[in-house]
């Protein structure tokens, strides 16, 4: 088993880097948004991988961050996500977006990913909720204090009462909580957190 590989950035493919290790060239596939896809050729690279063997193919998939490849690993465990659609969905999102959008069950954002539909995107957050809010390592990117003071706040209170508004607003209720989860104050009315949510959202 390969747990990483450090080099040089040789070259970069379609969802794939190689990097020079000693005159080696290795293979990886990445996520389109990761450090190691974004990086210039030549840099130095460090990325942390997991081997994916089928009977006609053996693919290492890389990560910049190994809470990326913890989420990778519970990404195709659900049925239908296979690396390719782990993949596709790790392009499309943070691992902080990824792990509120699961947290707070909003599947419909999880479409934006390629190739992932409402029901493979509903069995996911199914799945993995309390795998990614139980986490305690880097994919938990928010603490249980962020979550109960965004996602649980009491009903009636000005927190509360923004996320229903922003929700009236269009925006997705993981969009609305993670907004909010950002405002450290308070006490504060609706329609201040409201405010201060908008600058986050924008």
């Amino acid at each position: 088993m390969i747990g990483f590989i450090r080099g040089a950035l040789a070259e970069k493919g379609d969802g794939y880097i190689l990097i020079d290790v000693n005159g080696i060239g290795y293979e990886v596939f990445v996520p389109a948004n990761s450090r190691a896809y974004l990086a210039s050729e030549g840099s130095e690279i460090t990325v942390y991988t997991t081997m994916i063997v089928r009977e006609d193919d053996v693919s290492l998939y890389g990560f910049s961050r190994r809470g990326e490849l913890a989420a990778f690993k519970k990404l195709i465990t659900v049925s239908g996500v296979g690396a390719k659609a782990g993949i596709a969905i790790l392009s499309a999102f943070t691992l902080e977006e990824l792990q509120q959008a699961i947290v707070f069950e909003d599947s419909k954002s999880l479409t934006r990913a390629n190739g992932i539909g409402k029901k493979t995107a509903e069995r996911i957050v199914l799945e993995l909720k309390d795998k990614f809010k139980l986490d305690g390592g880097e994919a938990a990117a928010m603490s249980e204090a962020q979550v109960s003071a965004a996602g649980s706040a009491p009903s009636g209170s000005g927190r509360a009462e923004a996320i229903e508004a922003l929700q009236a607003l269009g925006y997705s209720r993981g969009e609305a909580t993670s907004a909010l989860a950002s405002v450290k104050e308070n006490d504060l009315t609706s329609e201040e957190y409201i405010k201060k949510a908008l600058k986050n959202l924008f």
